[in-house]
């Protein structure tokens, strides 16, 4: 098949395939004569299962290292989930950071009719920012 055939038949763009195999993701692809692509059905399979990788959250380069077990004919679920494992750390710390900024952003928000513009800012500035500017220079 070729290249826009292997695309539809993926759900993927034609230059998704040719970046895949720029850098190495997806096998080099044989040519016809006149020099079009021409995949095969473990082409169509291998970019499937980049894309699955990429719905776990999973990067190019850990995609790569699951290709590369897979390729050795070695199962690289431990690999895998040692990834997840920590994906799903580096999403409970966002979710922390942003509870956090939530709880900051209620607080300022419950605050802000006693808060007063500076002097000198009246008209110029907002009393929220001007507090949370305060905070930062009196934690620098």
């Amino acid at each position: 098949m070729r290249i826009g055939e292997l695309a539809r038949k993926v759900g993927v763009n034609p230059k998704t395939v040719r970046y895949y195999e720029m850098i190495g993701r997806l096998p080099a692809a044989e040519r016809t004569g006149a020099g079009y692509r021409v995949y095969g059905h473990c082409d169509a399979d291998r970019v499937g299962f980049i894309k699955a990788a990429q719905r776990l959250g999973m990067r190019l380069d850990e995609i790569a290292e699951v290709l590369a077990l897979r390729d050795a004919n070695r199962r690289p679920c431990g690999y895998v989930r040692g990834v997840l494992h920590e994906h799903v750390a580096d999403i409970d710390a966002k979710i922390a950071d942003l509870q956090r900024l939530r709880d900051q952003l209620v607080d300022l928000d419950a605050r802000a009719d006693q808060l007063g513009p500076e002097p000198d800012a009246a008209h110029r500035s907002c009393p929220l920012i001007d507090h949370v500017r305060r905070q930062g220079q009196a934690r620098a």
